[in-house]
Formats: structure tokens, C-alpha cells, sequence
């Protein structure tokens, strides 16, 4: 079991990306504190993976948009857990607009979760892991903080702002045996199947023909299980410990033909 041992906190664990964190963690023997706002839907992720074991899971609910929040569930779940290894940010919004058009409400909303999240996640959980002088943070970033995409111009400024972020803070607290990553996964989730229906018809056959000419590994997204889980089980893991600063692009090759 690569993670045997490891306390980990996963924000956004209810479904997506962060339900097969959960997942893949407890299989690898971590115990894990899922968090998310959606309550039902984290308690099921959390009781079905400690049916399978061998690590163990506990939901807490958790607004990362809101700093009492995270304080207090990361206090609850670290008191339970002994201490925190391990803190990965999953948590995250999408929504689409054109440029001209964006809201005081659309920014706000991707902004306090996407940005103020990941600011006030890395902040509680480098805290409570300096003491010990040995950390882990990842974070998650986009493509989309790389690309110009139609639509997509708030959304891609918040991941561009947690690649700054990331990479800003590994500096920072790497003294103190913190080391901070980011993932930019392109895989198939509750997320992305919200920008496909989102898209008109002729926009998304555009879509799937320039996702099959762009991505060498397949011309499709990943799978968050098969393709991107075994990375994140090694990036929490004691074999990673070399690495921080890094922007991970986990996507068929994406990124690096663009």
C-alpha cells in the first residue's frame, strides 16, 4: 500500500475528480477526511469507499469559499486523524460566458472558490503542517490558465492565478519542508459535462473534432479513475518527495502540442 500511514485531507470529494481521489487513497491505505458542500453525495463516496478499504474515509462538509469553514473542518479532521500529511484541493467552478458579458456574480463566485479556496486551503493546511517541518499541498490548475478559450476567459484567469500561487508558495515554504504541486487534468467530469451541455450543436461537434485532433494519447479526455488517480496516488506519496513548483498536466499530451 503506497500510502499507508498518510492522513489526507481531499477537498471536493463528493463526485468528479475528487470522489476518485477518495476512492484511490483509502485502496492505497491512507485515512482520508473527504470534504464538499454537497452533503449526501460526500457521505456515499466516503461509507462506500470504507467498504472496500483498506484505508478508511469520514466526510466533513466544507464551504472552501469560507475561511470559518475551512478552519474548523480542517481542525475537526486533523483532531480525528492525528496530524495531516497530506492536503489536496480539489474544489472547484466552472461556468461559461463570453467576455463582454461577464457578471459581478460570475466572477465572485469563481473567484471565492476557485481562487480564495485554494488561498485559504493552502493557508490552513500550511499551518498545521509546519510544526512538523513536512508537507504536501496539491492544488488544481487548467489548461484553461494556459489557453485563450472562447468563453472561458474568468474561469481560466482563476486557474492561471493558482499556477501563480502554486508555484509562488513552494518558494516560499519550501524552507519549511512544505512542498506545494498543481495537477491540470483534462479527464472526463460532472464539470466538463456541464461545458458540454453548455455548448450549442455546432459549437460541441467543433469541440470533439478539435479535442480528437489535439490530444495525442486517444483524441479524447481521460478517465478520471484509470488516467489520472494512479499519478495523484504518486504525487502524495513518499516517492514524489523531490518534487514541488510544478504544474502537472495530466492530459494525453495536450498541453505540450499547444
Amino acid at each position: 500500500m503506497k500510502l499507508e500511514g498518510k492522513r489526507i485531507i481531499v477537498t471536493g470529494g463528493a463526485q468528479g475528480i475528487g470522489e476518485s481521489v477518495v476512492r484511490a487513497y483509502v485502496a492505497e491505505g491512507a485515512t482520508v477526511a473527504s470534504m464538499d458542500v454537497n452533503d449526501s453525495l460526500g457521505q456515499k463516496v466516503a461509507a462506500e469507499a470504507n467498504q472496500h478499504g483498506p484505508g478508511s474515509a469520514k466526510f466533513y462538509h466544507c464551504d472552501v469559499a469560507k475561511r470559518q469553514d475551512v478552519e474548523s473542518a480542517f481542525a475537526a479532521a486533523i483532531d480525528k486523524m492525528g496530524g495531516l500529511n497530506v492536503m489536496v484541493n480539489v474544489a472547484g467552478v466552472w461556468r461559461g460566458m463570453p467576455a463582454a458579458d461577464v457578471t459581478d456574480e460570475l466572477f465572485d463566485l469563481l473567484y471565492r472558490v476557485n481562487v480564495l479556496g485554494t488561498i485559504l486551503t493552502n493557508q490552513t493546511a500550511f499551518n498545521a503542517m509546519r510544526a512538523a517541518g513536512t508537507g504536501n499541498i496539491i492544488n488544481f490548475g487548467s489548461e484553461a490558465g494556459f489557453t485563450g478559450e472562447l468563453q472561458n476567459a474568468t474561469y481560466g484567469s482563476t486557474k492561471a492565478a493558482v499556477h501563480t500561487w502554486t508555484r509562488t508558495v513552494a518558494r516560499e515554504w519550501g524552507p519549511s519542508g512544505i512542498r506545494v504541486n498543481a495537477v491540470l487534468p483534462y479527464v472526463v467530469t460532472p464539470m466538463y459535462a456541464a461545458y458540454r451541455k453548455a455548448m450549442t450543436p455546432e459549437a460541441l461537434a467543433a469541440h470533439d473534432e478539435e479535442t480528437a485532433k489535439a490530444i495525442p494519447l486517444g483524441g479524447k479526455f481521460g478517465d478520471c479513475a484509470r488516467d489520472l488517480a494512479p499519478v495523484m496516488v504518486f504525487l502524495a506519496s513518499d516517492a514524489s518527495h523531490f518534487i514541488t513548483g510544478q504544474l502537472l498536466p495530466v492530459d494525453g499530451g495536450l498541453v505540450s502540442v499547444r
